[in-house]
């Protein structure tokens, strides 16, 4: 089932929570909703399950208007964070329990019920744990369970607020790859929401960014992070290094280096500034006449392939964080205290970005 939110708008007293945002998510696709705490993505969330209410706009399930439609009309299956299992209920009778309070026209039988339960613990690979109480679980087994229990009705849509989010990082990682999987499956149009962008990247087939209540950029995880529309985005999405300058005619000059920014073309000696992640750093032993940002070596860190560098900047203007192969920092034999030149290799210029 496809949805479509059209010019949502809510408040909470005096705080804006959304701000006319309109979003589509098509039938069978997994979009992540990212974002910072207090950004609006869970709100969004609730609306399009019918537990809160927006002031303006609309909501539309496979073109028809369920913005009137109570939570339970939907056909909305929602996981929250912490699980909320029923602690006195069997993993089985936590699935069942959707099924068994649905009105009686609509209830399978005793059989029905058994067989769609033993199909969903088979589905999320914990069938062996069908007469454990919740206490019994790890975190991860109740998640799953949540998740199966949730599937149980057989929602048109699945709604996920930061399922991982309780779990340590071990665990998180092995469920969102399960998720990914499960979806693959199911193919149940689903929205999970999340401020992990690592999680959002590796698991979505699309992703919102958003912040202070408004979308700042949609697209496939590959596009928003090679490509991110605003300094929020770039910012957002992993580590990133700020060099201050000018834009003229097409080129951003900082420094003594001069880096192309065709984007800003029209732009006349104009404040600037050029984003680089941490990888599309150059690191060179300094040589007299060369280009490049002097910086001191503080503090290098060698984690498998990598070797992440905390440089200080001569100049004052702050730190520089870089990451190279830890076979290039052996054969520069690098030693902190040791000065270096730095190079942004690619950039992504922003003018009277803050």
């Amino acid at each position: 089932m496809s949805i479509e939110v059209r010019g949502i708008g809510k408040h909470f007293g005096n705080f804006t929570a959304l701000d006319n945002v309109s979003l589509d998510f098509p039938t069978g696709e997994l979009v992540a909703l990212l974002g910072p705490s207090g950004c609006g993505k869970t709100t969004l969330l609730r609306i399009i399950a019918g537990l809160e209410t927006a002031e303006s706009g609309s909501v539309l399930f496979h073109g028809e208007d369920a913005t009137e439609r109570e939570a339970r009309e939907r056909k909305v299956g929602f996981v929250f964070q912490h699980y909320a299992l029923f602690r006195h209920m069997t993993v089985f009778e936590n699935i069942a329990f959707g099924l068994r309070v649905k009105p009686r026209r609509e209830r399978p039988g005793e059989k029905g019920i058994r067989d769609k339960v033993t199909s969903l613990l088979k589905l999320v690979q914990l069938d062996w744990l069908a007469e454990r109480y919740p206490s019994q679980l790890s975190g991860g087994q109740r998640q799953r369970i949540a998740l199966a229990r949730a599937l149980a009705v057989e929602p048109k849509v699945l709604l996920l607020d930061e399922p991982f989010g309780a779990l340590d990082a071990k665990v998180r990682k092995e469920l969102r790859r399960w998720l990914r999987r499960l979806h693959d499956e199911i193919h149940v149009t689903s929205i999970f929401v999340t401020h992990d962008q690592e999680e959002a990247l590796e698991v979505a087939d699309r992703v919102v960014l958003m912040n202070q209540g408004r979308v700042e950029q949609i697209g496939t995880p590959e596009e928003v992070y090679e490509h991110p529309a605003t300094p929020f985005v770039y910012g957002f999405l992993g580590s990133v290094n700020l060099f201050h300058g000018r834009a003229h005619d097409g080129v951003m000059h900082f420094g003594n280096l001069a880096l192309d920014a065709p984007e800003h073309g029209g732009a006349e000696n104009a404040l600037a500034v050029a984003y680089t992640r941490p990888h599309e750093i150059e690191v060179g032993r300094f040589a007299p006449g060369d280009p490049g940002i002097l910086a001191r070596l503080k503090r290098a860190l060698i984690v498998g392939p990598s070797a992440r560098l905390e440089l200080e900047r001569e100049d004052g203007a702050g730190m520089i964080e870089a990451e190279i192969p830890s076979e290039l920092h052996r054969r520069l034999a690098l030693r902190e205290g040791d000065t270096l030149l730095v190079r942004p290799r690619r950039t992504k210029v922003f003018l009277n970005a803050a």
